[in-house]
């Protein structure tokens, strides 16, 4: 009998072993299933970011001219520019004013653009080939040169070096973007163009300058080279202040109600379950929303910062709330019933003792919404923003694009090799900006979690 009792004891102890081994290896294949999750997302994130910014990085830098311009007394046939009299009005001075720039945009300035590009090539260009010369250099460098003699006057008769964008389809053949060994039917350039651009390029009359045109100037089709954010990247600034201001203190307001003072009934289940319904549907749905109700019926104007800003504020509201009631649920209740028990009200005891316990979560949730706001084009797209605008925006009323839809134009541009790398920085500024949020969400709950 204790043979046989000894034996049980043993299986058991075995069944116990295997039991704990059995277990013991599915935990271990859990965490490395886990941790191989972890490393495969972060290895395809990482391919993501280092594919953007591999192409990006480059459009950073953009191929400018540096001619030596003489501001030829000949060519510039202008009046002194007025500077107004002491007694004469400010219409009157206009007047004048607006005169003489009417006379300086009639100045040939790509005559003088010509001449220095025939100076630094060292050549004297036949009007056929007048062309291949000018397709150097951005087609709207002769505004720029007119805007800098008009800002600064005292340039008439001197010779000053000026920094000049290079066209696109140079910048793309100087930095090696497409085949150079196709024939000349394929390439974007002549023959002649091309010698010519190698050249500057070798004597350093072209180099690979940091691109500000990227930042401050806003699209443009008569010259791709010139084409920047500056429109765009103000028209998604208006848009997220409006968003910050609707969607936050409606949003928290609202939750707050939900969470801590409506009554538990039929109408508020049914009003939870709408809010999390609209939490998950797709953004073109607000967009065609949008369209509907601020341009159709409301008559808001179109491509406007106003209505991208307050469709996105309805498609974040859902998000805000639904994280702002997850935050207040995760105080613990002693906390209420504390502040009950000393006779503070139902009021007091929201927002003395609970709201600021839940505001890192709450703010961790605002601002991820907006940075998700941020980054949407399909709602954007319905109400007009995708229009072609070539100013920067003033008041929210004014036409714009945004970032992400300027994206969307771009990558569609038929100059391809050009706006390829043009895309990729765009999306460089725009993950940035959402970067920039995402930093700031974890620094404000790390300081409101250590102040409370």
């Amino acid at each position: 009998m204790s043979i046989t009792i000894e034996q049980r004891r043993q299986h058991r102890l075995t069944t116990i072993e295997n039991s704990l081994a059995r277990r013991h290896r599915q935990e271990k294949r859990f965490r490395f299933a886990g941790l191989a999750a972890v490393v495969i997302g972060l290895t395809l994130v990482t391919i993501l970011f280092i594919s953007i910014l591999m192409r990006g990085v480059p459009a950073f830098w953009q191929s400018t001219l540096y001619p030596e311009i003489y501001f030829d007394p000949e060519v510039i046939q202008l009046d002194e520019k007025p500077e107004r009299a002491s007694g004469e009005s400010q219409a009157a001075f206009d007047e004048r004013y607006t005169q003489w720039l009417i006379q300086a945009g009639m100045v040939n300035w790509q005559s003088l653009i010509d001449r220095a590009m025939e100076e630094a090539l060292g050549v004297e260009v036949e009007p056929r080939q007048l062309r291949d010369l000018r397709a150097l250099v951005a087609s709207d460098e002769r505004f720029s040169l007119r805007d800098q003699f008009v800002e600064n006057p005292s340039l008439l008769g001197q010779t000053v070096e000026v920094k000049m964008l290079a066209a696109a389809d140079v910048d793309v053949w100087i930095k090696g973007n497409i085949d150079r060994s196709l024939p000349d039917s394929r390439q974007q350039l002549s023959a002649q163009t091309r010698e010519w651009a190698d050249r500057l390029y070798d004597e350093n009359v072209i180099r690979n300058s940091f691109s500000t045109s990227l930042f401050l100037n806003t699209d443009s089709r008569s010259s791709p080279a010139s084409a920047g954010l500056a429109g765009a990247f103000m028209g998604s600034l208006f848009m997220m202040l409006i968003v910050i201001v609707l969607s936050v203190p409606i949003g928290v307001a609202s939750a707050i109600y939900l969470e801590e003072f409506a009554p538990k009934n039929r109408l508020t289940d049914l009003v939870e379950i709408n809010i999390n319904n609209l939490a998950a549907v797709p953004s073109i749905v607000f967009g065609l929303l949008g369209a509907s109700i601020f341009i159709g019926y409301l008559g808001l104007p179109l491509s406007a910062p106003l209505v991208g800003g307050l469709v996105l504020t309805l498609m974040t509201l859902p998000t805000i709330i639904i994280a702002t009631r997850a935050s207040l649920r995760s105080i613990p209740p002693s906390i209420r019933q504390a502040a009950l028990g000393i006779g503070a009200s139902r009021v007091q005891t929201v927002f003395h003792h609970v709201l600021p316990l839940a505001l890192p979560g709450i703010l961790t949730g605002s601002i991820l919404g907006v940075a998700q706001a941020l980054g949407e084009t399909a709602p954007l797209l319905l109400i007009g923003m995708n229009a072609f605008v070539s100013n920067v925006p003033a008041t929210p009323l004014d036409q714009s694009a945004a970032l992400p839809v300027q994206i969307y134009l771009w990558q569609g541009n038929e100059l391809r090799n050009f706006f390829e790398a043009r895309t990729s920085a765009a999306i460089i500024v725009l993950l940035g900006l959402m970067l920039s949020l995402n930093a700031l969400a974890i620094w404000l709950r790390k300081k409101f979690e250590t102040r409370w």
